[in-house]
């Protein structure tokens, strides 16, 4: 008799596992916040040079006129007229010109670097990380620098936390990552300068891929074979709740330090997780603390209403269950070790890059679609709901077969918005067709690796993202 076996005769999704995915869900809604917050707080509003010059001939008026931001930009997009300003002549401050006089100035005068910094538009944003930092011109690509150095701390806490959860558990993981998250999230809205918000939002990632990885191996490590599937997507499920739930609270607070603060606090009520969180019953017997790990197994059958049987059978069911822990020692090359799961694992790994290459390249730019971007982003978030549960009902059938529709259907929208004028809104269901692969793949993962190493193969997952 296998740990599965027995989560079997326990019960394999009852009242004890559904408690466990209760606490694992609801971090899901931060872990949301974290991961498309950039979105709000690194965006960059039109705005325009503020000249050194300080006066510019003006018409006669009390007040000075609305400058309208959008009409910096030149012809397709280009920023030329943000990052330069009209020089040399006398009269009044370029944010008081109207919208002709400062174009027509700009066309036909000598222009200047933009000594002065910048005026930003306040009708979409009252301030960024960009408004704040003047991320702008010459220093726009700061902006994206600091997006990847967060994606990177995605990666080195896949690498840092997965094998110290191996060492440590992964409740002891998840505890730490929830903490980290936290606390640096909340320096993050305190940050002096750029830099310091930079490293601190490294950290926040880092922890980031803590809790993901290790929140989704205890949970599946609790959860019986036949339940898996189910319990995998539900956990996502609470992911796309924070992806609308983010639009709201973008929607309502424009500053984005109070934003920032707001996405992070909450994070310290999972405290009480100390007391609720369970450990990982294979983790206990891999480090041989076989009584704890039995304890907890009595402790999930009694909730479940299916307590342990003192008979022969469970007795020796444990004995070959701490002999299968004890002799299963796995690496990355279980993962190519045979032809047909080298094979597999390429073959989602590749599959793996794609759908978090295309999944985030489409969430992270929603500002280009034309919309508002609060509009836009709760449109994202409520897709999510519809590709979730077209994943229940498709993985009873191919799964092989619903892979390669989704992602055929997926492409296809990306390589069809090529050819459509820009405003249109069609694009928006690019990110659907590309999240359902993405849970066929998690649970393909399931299928594939389940009796290999799941967290292995989830951490080598987690380095390609």
């Amino acid at each position: 008799m296998n740990f599965d076996e027995i989560l079997s005769h326990i019960g394999g999704f009852g009242k004890f596992q559904k408690s466990l995915y209760v606490w694992i869900c609801l971090p899901q809604i931060l872990l949301a916040f974290h991961m498309l917050i950039s979105i709000f707080t690194g965006a960059v509003p039109p705005h325009l040079c503020r000249s050194t010059n300080t006066t510019w001939p003006l018409t006669a008026s009390s007040d000075p006129p609305n400058f309208n931001f959008s009409l910096v930009t030149g012809p397709d997009g280009d920023p030329g007229r943000s990052c330069s300003a009209p020089g040399g002549i006398p009269g009044t401050p370029l944010a008081q010109l109207n919208h002709s006089i400062a174009l027509a100035l700009s066309d036909s005068h000598a222009t200047e670097g933009c000594q002065g910094g910048w005026e930003f538009s306040k009708e979409t944003f009252h301030s960024t990380v960009a408004t704040e930092w003047d991320l702008v011109c010459d220093h726009a690509n700061l902006n994206n620098v600091g997006s990847s150095i967060y994606m990177f701390g995605l990666l080195v806490g896949a690498v840092l936390f997965g094998f110290l959860a191996d060492k440590y558990g992964r409740r002891n993981i998840i505890l730490v990552g929830l903490t980290i998250q936290s606390t640096c999230g909340v320096g993050a809205a305190f940050a002096p300068n750029f830099y310091v918000y930079v490293f601190l939002r490294f950290v926040v990632g880092t922890a980031i891929s803590a809790v993901i990885m290790n929140a989704f191996v205890l949970g599946t490590e609790w959860t019986g074979s036949k339940h898996r599937m189910l319990a995998g997507i539900i956990t996502d499920y609470f992911f796309g709740f924070g992806y609308i739930i983010l639009a709201g609270l973008a929607y309502l607070i424009r500053d984005w330090r109070k934003l920032q603060l707001a996405i992070s606090a909450p994070g310290f009520l999972f405290i009480f997780y100390i007391w609720v969180l369970p450990k990982s019953a294979r983790w206990l017997m891999a480090n041989q603390r076989y009584e704890e790990a039995m304890d907890l197994v009595r402790k999930a059958a009694l909730m479940n209403g299916k307590p342990l049987r003192e008979d022969i059978e469970i007795c020796q069911g444990y004995k070959d269950m701490v002999k299968i822990e004890e002799r299963t020692k796995h690496t990355v090359i279980d993962l190519v070790r045979t032809p047909k799961m080298r094979r597999s694992s390429l073959i989602m790994f590749y599959l793996w890059f794609v759908n978090v290459l295309v999944y985030y390249g489409l969430s992270l730019n929603i500002s280009d679609f034309g919309m508002s971007i609060y509009l836009t982003q709760l449109i994202f978030g409520l897709v999510e709901m519809p590709a979730r549960t077209i994943t229940l009902f498709t993985l009873n059938h191919s799964r092989r077969v619903s892979q390669i529709a989704f992602l055929a259907v997926g492409g296809l929208a990306c390589l069809l918005t090529v050819f459509i004028p820009d405003g249109t809104e069609l694009s928006r269901g690019n990110s659907a067709a590309f999240n359902v692969p993405f849970e066929v793949l998690f649970i393909s993962i399931l299928r594939y690796m389940i009796s290999y190493s799941i967290p292995l193969a989830l951490k080598i997952l987690q380095l390609i993202e």
